[in-house]
């Protein structure tokens, strides 16, 4: 199964620290190795961003940065897990590592997969 992760935290405004970036470094590379990280990126700080949202036929684009938001997604990972459980141990691992904020997982279809048995898990 895979899921992706995303981390969601308060923005900093600061880059994170040589320290931060090496430990992060290290559980990155552990979970290539080890298989049960597919893929992973973090996000710039939201003032190089923009929203881009539709309401029937209009949409509106709003440039970063969202300082209403209280948690702005900070970085994603794909995981690949044997159970929804796993993938919660994994999100564990890496919020000690992350620090403060949450990870949202969400199950990824995948191409035959049964999504009446997706839906129930």
């Amino acid at each position: 199964m895979k899921f992706l992760s995303m981390y969601k935290t308060v923005e900093r405004g600061v880059p994170p620290t040589q320290e931060e970036m090496d430990t992060m470094g290290k559980l990155i590379e552990e979970g290539f190795k080890a298989g049960w990280l597919v893929a992973t990126e973090g996000c710039l700080p939201s003032a190089f961003g923009a929203r881009v949202r539709r309401s029937g036929n209009q949409v509106t684009v709003t440039d970063g940065p969202f300082a209403e938001a209280k948690e702005l997604v900070g970085g994603f990972a794909i995981l690949q897990a044997k159970s929804k459980e796993e993938a919660i141990e994994l999100a564990r691992q890496f919020l000690k590592v992350a620090g403060d904020g949450e990870c949202e997982l969400r199950q990824i279809w995948e191409a035959g997969q049964c999504t009446e048995s997706a839906a129930k898990a």
